[in-house]
């Protein structure tokens, strides 16, 4: 009886201990479950709040490279106006010089028809002993009267003609005065939307901590570009480009002619020249957090001028999650490049271009903190491996 009792007893106490158990294993699955929610609350909350920062970087961004390419126009303004006002300097100088000349000159004529006499001339119309004597002296009188009406005409046009390279000079001048000052406003302009992006990007930054956020972005930026490009290439079916026929062109670039040819690109593999000439950091299919390149990426300083690398038609100029300032060309037969990363954009949309044209410079858009150009080619929308497609490359380094 008493083995029964504490039979009973000993099951009565396991089952309290299953129960007790129970309820607190409960109790920590609760307890998971309510910080799993927690997180996803707060992923939800920073991906919200990092829709708007990147919304702002867009714009800031955008504006960012609108106004280095205003800064750049200027610059060659204020070039253009030092170089005509030196040389309106030049010119007035050298008809300061031909003035002083010409008043020598007339100096010297005024000096030999006073050591002459005024009466010199009547006595020789009266003088009959040497007739031819007297003819000769009379031309000679006339040739010196003439040649000092057309020293003093001279002076006058000399006159005139400096008063006026006088006057364009000021207008120059304040003309250069002015444009100074515009440059001076957009460069303030630039400074506050540096520091602008450079406190955007710390609180992008601080929450971009998590790897898993950052995967998760790079993989709808790249999701966001190929429909894009998915999109670009059905318009293309539709209304495909046909390329002009184009000269060669040469550009000399950092010191170096490059010749840009004109053949088709799809019949130009392993000949295209790189657009940028720089280091390649990054190789097609090489590992990018969790993903691979689509592209290339070539490391080279800011503000260098990025070049189209054929014939085509822009499809695309415009900020993008992800890739930021982005150019897409399309070069027929399938076949599209895409620049992105820039600083500015020097094309627009539906704007023609020719093997080494200008349409971009590098950056470091897109909120990056180093300043490199992506450098994709598509066909028929999905990509293919530039260095396959572009010159050899030296140790790496495009050219």
């Amino acid at each position: 009886m008493n083995n029964i009792f504490v039979g009973f007893a000993w099951l009565a106490l396991s089952c309290l201990f299953v129960q007790v158990a129970a309820e607190e294993q409960n109790q920590d699955l609760v307890k998971i479950q309510a910080e799993i929610d927690a997180v996803n609350r707060n992923i939800k909350r920073i991906e919200k709040e990092q829709g708007a920062l990147l919304t702002q970087l867009a714009e800031i961004e955008k504006y960012y490279g609108k106004t280095v390419a205003t800064l750049k126009q200027l610059q060659g303004q204020i070039d253009s106006k030092q170089r005509k006002i030196q040389d309106l300097r030049e010119k007035t100088r050298l008809l300061q010089l031909e003035i002083a000349e010409q008043n020598e000159g007339l100096s010297h004529q005024v000096k030999a028809a006073y050591a002459m006499g005024r009466k010199e001339k009547l006595k020789l119309m009266l003088n009959q002993e040497d007739p031819a004597l007297s003819s000769r002296i009379m031309v000679y009188y006339d040739y010196l009267n003439k040649a000092r009406l057309e020293k003093l005409a001279g002076i006058g046009h000399a006159v005139i003609e400096l008063t006026e390279l006088e006057r364009e000079y000021l207008k120059e001048s304040q003309l250069l005065e002015q444009t100074l000052q515009l440059k001076k406003t957009e460069q303030d302009a630039l400074d506050r939307s540096r520091l602008q992006r450079k406190e955007l990007l710390a609180r992008l930054e601080k929450d971009y901590s998590s790897s898993k956020l950052r995967l998760s972005q790079l993989r709808e930026g790249e999701a966001r570009l190929q429909k894009l490009v998915n999109g670009l290439q059905q318009a293309a079916i539709k209304q495909p480009f046909e390329p002009e026929p184009e000269p060669v062109k040469s550009v000399i670039r950092q010191q170096e002619r490059v010749d840009w040819p004109v053949k088709p690109f799809a019949s130009s593999q392993g000949q295209l020249p790189w657009p940028v000439k720089g280091q390649l950091v990054k190789k097609f299919g090489s590992p990018r957090l969790g993903s691979r390149w689509d592209g290339v990426l070539i490391g080279a300083g800011e503000g260098t001028e990025i070049r189209a690398v054929s014939a085509g038609k822009v499809v695309f100029a415009d900020w993008l999650r992800g890739y930021g300032l982005l150019t897409i060309i399309d070069h027929g037969n399938g076949y599209m490049t895409l620049y992105a990363f820039n600083q500015s954009l020097y094309k627009s949309v539906d704007d023609r271009v020719v093997p080494g044209d200008v349409i971009a410079s590098v950056g470091k858009s897109g909120g990056r903190s180093t300043a490199g150009l992506y450098f994709g080619i598509r066909k028929n929308g999905k990509p293919v491996d530039p260095v396959r497609w572009c010159r050899k490359t030296d140790q790496d380094r495009t050219g």
